[in-house]
């Protein structure tokens, strides 16, 4: 009689990188695949993918950010509480509702006024899904184009976190981040692979020149390419 064999899954793990010519390192580790929403499969997801991560690259600290981390670091860490506190106005807002309420579409937005409501109805707005193609992203007149696809909400998780600075003792002690309620699929921005992004940045000592958009986009344009967006190109998804 012949066994199945384990369905096996691919996760993404983003290592902040200070020796190399990318900030970060994404790298995909399989894991035999849990059937199941409930959280006690996604947290068999996460022991699984976390022990495979450290017996493979030697690490000791690693950081899940989805809800079902377990670690109470990774609640202020998420895209919907890290708040951004915008020149202009003085207020602070949810890097989550920030991206959402910049996206500008062929027929519409930035649809500013997703900036105050709750993140989950933001993300979720008719209006992101009904009007057009996007085009572009417009953050209080600070105008950002689609290339590289990440770029701006990197801009956006990087300089909330500086702006946060009770988190960065603790989040320094971290080699590599996860989090397995990203969907390269569907979405290519990951809050996981920014925070790897600053960490990389902090200890390069490069923090001084991420708030102008410009010097930003110039600083991490001229490292090597390691996101999602990489992967899906050389065919992972």
């Amino acid at each position: 009689m012949e066994l199945t064999p384990t369905p096996k899954e691919q996760k993404p793990v983003f290592m902040p990188r200070v020796g190399s010519d990318s900030l970060v390192k994404t790298d995909m580790v399989e894991i035999e695949h849990h059937v199941g929403f409930a959280t006690r499969q996604k947290k068999k997801t996460i022991n699984d993918l976390h022990r495979v991560i450290k017996k493979k690259y030697g690490f000791k600290n690693v950081l899940e950010l989805s809800s079902k981390s377990g670690n109470k670091l990774s609640f202020p860490l998420s895209s919907d509480r890290l708040k951004i506190t915008n020149e202009e106005d003085g207020k602070k807002y949810s890097v989550e509702n920030a991206y959402q309420a910049s996206k500008v579409f062929e027929k519409g937005g930035p649809y500013i006024d997703l900036l105050t409501v709750p993140p989950r109805q933001a993300k979720k707005d008719s209006r992101l899904l009904n009007s057009g193609d996007i085009t572009g992203y417009d953050y209080f007149g600070m105008i950002w184009g689609l290339e590289p696809l990440t770029a701006f909400y990197d801009w956006l998780y990087v300089n909330a976190l500086k702006q946060n600075p009770q988190l960065h003792e603790e989040v320094l002690q971290y080699q590599a981040f996860t989090d397995i309620s990203f969907n390269p699929k569907k979405n290519i921005h990951c809050p996981a692979y920014s925070l790897a992004m600053f960490v990389a940045l902090h200890k390069r000592e490069l923090l001084d020149k991420v708030e102008d958009p410009g010097t930003f986009y110039d600083l991490v344009t001229g490292f090597d390419l390691s996101n999602t967006e990489h992967l899906l190109e050389e065919g992972w998804f």
